[in-house]
């Protein structure tokens, strides 16, 4: 029971502890309430009791979440993918690569049995007129681009797998009189009448050719080439003045074989640039030839002293 005390006739009465932590409470003591792993503190500001129906303590404790866990009172809009560029066809996938090149099988300064066999195989179907050499020079270069020309293939002159198999399609194995035949298919182009008495090296610029000549008959022909427009070829009548087998020019360092000169320092000599290039260079005003055996032919059989004829 609580006890009473009277001091100068007041009654003194002493409240219960329980009642004295309830007007703390109700006052504003701090409540330590532990939630999870954290302590938080919660105050009551108005102090009242929880406006729970049948509250009695008048303490209020909210319940706590971790921070992550509570949902967000504001919309969060949805996040986007990161933009990718369109990606553009590649090259390979929009265009068809481009077919490969047909391979070179013979072009210009070639020479051999294979040249001597495309030369006849062209002579069948008209498009080479002359006796088959087996060098691949100008001429050579010309009748391929005629039937690549006639055939719808591109005009290089150059004979490439494409042009070739054409040509086996088109022609028959060439015979040995086809690839060699005993005499010129054409004959060589009407002599200067200068050239026609005597022992005459005969050289006509228009059809760039050299017959040599004895009594107005020709006993051999070939391809010559001339001087640029700088350094022409000088045209008339002459001698061959002197012969030099190995002859080399002191004036252009350069190798001269089978040297016959008729005009100066202007002479009909073997050319390997010749051989090498075709029309596609020139000399110096000498009269060059290609085919070195003929050449070495020719040079034996003509003397010091024979005549020369330059016309266009």
């Amino acid at each position: 029971m609580p006890s009473t005390s009277t001091r100068t006739g007041t009654r003194r009465t002493r409240r219960p502890r329980t009642a004295t932590l309830r007007v703390a409470l109700a006052t504003g003591a701090v409540l330590a309430v532990t939630v999870g792993c954290s302590a938080q503190v919660v105050t009551d500001p108005a102090g009242a009791a929880d406006d729970k129906p049948g509250g009695g303590t008048g303490v209020r404790i909210e319940p706590t979440e971790p921070a992550s866990s509570s949902p967000s009172t504001e919309p969060v809009a949805a996040s986007k993918p990161p933009a990718t560029p369109s990606a553009k066809p590649s090259k390979s996938a929009s265009e068809k690569p481009a077919p490969p090149k047909p391979k070179t099988v013979l072009a210009s300064g070639a020479e051999g049995d294979q040249v001597r066999e495309l030369q006849a195989r062209l002579r069948q179907i008209a498009h080479f007129n002359r006796a088959p050499t087996g060098y691949y020079g100008s001429v050579t270069a010309t009748a391929v681009s005629s039937f690549q020309a006639k055939r719808g293939l591109p005009r290089t002159g150059t004979t490439d797998t494409v042009t070739w198999q054409k040509l086996l399609g088109m022609t028959k194995k060439p015979t040995a009189a086809e690839l060699r035949p005993p005499a010129a298919v054409k004959p060589a182009p009407k002599p200067d009448p200068r050239c026609m008495t005597g022992r005459v090296l005969c050289i006509s610029k228009n059809s760039r050719s050299l017959s040599w000549m004895i009594d107005g008959k020709v006993l051999s022909t070939m391809d010559v080439r001339f001087g640029s427009q700088y350094t022409p070829t000088r045209e008339g009548t002459f001698k061959v003045g002197w012969k030099s087998r190995d002859h080399v020019s002191t004036l252009y360092d350069t190798p001269m074989p089978y040297a016959m000169f008729f005009s100066g320092g202007q002479a009909v000599h073997y050319s390997a640039d010749f051989a090498a290039r075709g029309y596609s260079g020139a000399s110096h005003g000498c009269v060059n030839v290609r085919d070195e055996k003929k050449i070495a032919a020719l040079f034996d059989a003509v003397r010091t002293g024979d005549k020369v004829v330059v016309y266009k």
